[in-house]
């Protein structure tokens, strides 16, 4: 009961926050202080999410296949690249540059050739969604990998553990909360880099249904695919902590202490 009453009182700061935005900007939209074709009234983009929540709710499912698919692809291959790395120094000196590299690019320079290469299916949003994902991934579990203690590897060494019991009872738990506060940082970008890759080319999605809506200067219509994309973004954030937990429940008895 102490718990529950405690993560109300946390929660409150943040919602008292968000009501306050919507307030000012219901303030700035009812008094014309900004024109109502560049700020819809708050009234008008809930009236849009709820007229139109079936098609919303359909290119939502879309955008969220091509973000599940590509951030499941993002940690395996982030973990395989971490593991790589920690495993032979030659090849983190060779593979982190490019590692890097990879991040300096623009998404949104990549989408076009990523279309231009494989068509107007859900590949080049996947294939987007990997880039973007697969590095906070990586290097959280390498400095998971990094920050083990050197005395607790010479014990299991001294006892006449293998690299696989050492990678199994000391790195991989100590490299979890590396992995996951990627892993949080990634389901955010997951569902932007999927957006942007439909902005570019595609049927349907939300970025799809972002671009038609502004061609036809639906403001009201942007800001609810806007606030859709926002909610599901934090709806995958909730889940990485709940899958933390779930993972790592020995992180929770000792904060409870």
């Amino acid at each position: 009961m102490r718990r529950k009453l405690q993560s109300i009182i946390n929660s409150v700061p943040a919602v008292m926050a968000i009501i306050s935005l919507i307030f000012l900007w219901h303030y700035l939209s009812v008094n014309n202080v900004v024109p109502s074709y560049m700020l819809p009234k708050p009234m008008d983009v809930f009236n849009v999410l709820i007229e139109e929540k079936d098609i919303l709710f359909e290119h939502a499912l879309i955008t969220l296949q091509e973000a599940f698919w590509g951030l499941g692809i993002g940690i395996g291959l982030g973990f395989v690249i971490a593991t790589i790395m920690d495993e032979w120094d030659f090849l983190y000196k060779a593979i982190y540059p490019i590692m890097v590299i990879t991040q300096t690019i623009p998404t949104i320079a990549i989408a076009p050739l990523l279309v231009l290469w494989m068509g107007f299916g859900m590949e080049p949003k996947i294939t987007l969604v990997v880039l973007t994902t697969f590095f906070p991934i990586a290097v959280g579990l390498l400095d998971g990998y990094k920050s083990v203690d050197k005395d607790e590897v010479n014990l299991l060494r001294s006892m006449g553990a293998g690299k696989f019991k050492i990678f199994k009872y000391v790195k991989l738990p100590n490299a979890l909360p590396h992995f996951f506060s990627g892993l949080k940082i990634s389901a955010s970008y997951a569902i932007v880099g999927a957006v942007i890759s439909e902005w570019l080319g595609g049927f349907e999605g939300l970025g799809v249904y972002m671009t038609r809506v502004k061609k036809a200067y639906a403001f009201d219509r942007m800001f609810a695919v806007i606030i859709v994309i926002v909610a599901i973004s934090l709806l995958l954030m909730k889940l990485v902590n709940i899958l933390r937990k779930m993972v790592m429940p020995w992180e929770c008895k000792t904060q409870n202490k």
